[in-house]
């Protein structure tokens, strides 16, 4: 053998080690390639994760916004009301403006409206008065009818317009029960409603339903918000009546009449 050269059996050795390095720096190289791919993995994962939330918080907004459109819509005005929760009746050029603050469970109210009587009624057909009724649930301590019968003459203002809801409203107002109770049901305020001129199957979902109880209670809120602390309370032309009794009140309402 001459000298230098390697035998055969040191060459297979040397092979053998080369193919070991060999092996062992593919397998480092393949795993080196599984980790970059993992954390490849990983940010695709965490970019994911952080557009979902981002869209699960727009999603969350939209449909919060959503929801409270729906509640706006909840407390949307009835037909023939005005910006201040009344429902109103009479010409908008009236020489006159009357606004009556009021509770279907109040007597004094019903005192009020006994008084008031066809005499305002005429008024408002001859154009010398518009008048505004802002019912209210005012009695709320003594259960819940102040709240539907306000709810019901604004589901019949809706359904059959103003005159037909002063129509219930007199009617409302003539069996007026004990602030004590016992309070007459939805059919009673159903009755009278379709008695003065309301579709039952269209008003009927809207007095059982509550259909206008968020109308009713903004409405409450303004009225305390400005200042009304006893019903009845009447402005003529923007200023407080000062009497004392319905009969007191009524005389200063006629009186601005003329």
């Amino acid at each position: 053998m001459a000298k230098g050269h390697k035998s055969e059996q040191e060459r297979l050795a040397t092979q053998t080690k080369r193919d070991k390095r060999r092996a062992k720096a593919d397998r480092a190289k393949a795993a080196a390639e599984a980790r970059r791919k993992a954390a490849k993995r990983k940010e695709r994962l965490t970019y994911v994760l952080v557009v979902g939330v981002v869209l699960a918080v727009v999603v969350g907004g939209y449909l919060l916004i959503r929801a409270l459109n729906d509640t706006s819509d909840t407390a949307a005005a009835p037909e023939g009301a005005s910006g201040e929760y009344g429902i109103v009746l009479g010409q908008e050029d009236a020489p006159t403006e009357v606004v009556i603050y009021e509770d279907f469970l109040c007597p004094f109210c019903a005192q009020l409206e006994g008084v008031l009587g066809d005499q305002l009624d005429t008024a408002i057909e001859q154009g010398d008065v518009r008048v505004e009724f802002r019912t209210l649930n005012f009695l709320s301590q003594a259960g819940d009818y102040s709240l539907r019968a306000a709810n019901a003459f604004a589901a019949v203002s809706e359904t059959a317009g103003p005159e037909a809801a002063k129509e219930f409203h007199d009617l409302v107002f003539a069996e007026q029960p004990s602030e004590s109770g016992p309070f007459p049901d939805d059919d009673f305020l159903v009755e009278k409603a379709v008695e003065a001129g309301a579709d039952e199957g269209e008003v009927r979902p809207l007095i059982e339903d509550l259909g206008f109880e968020g109308w009713v209670e903004d409405g409450t809120e303004a009225a305390s918000r400005d200042g009304i602390r006893q019903t009845p309370t009447v402005l003529v032309d923007g200023q407080r009546t000062v009497g004392e009794s319905p009969q007191q009140i009524a005389s200063e309402v006629f009186a601005a009449i003329g």
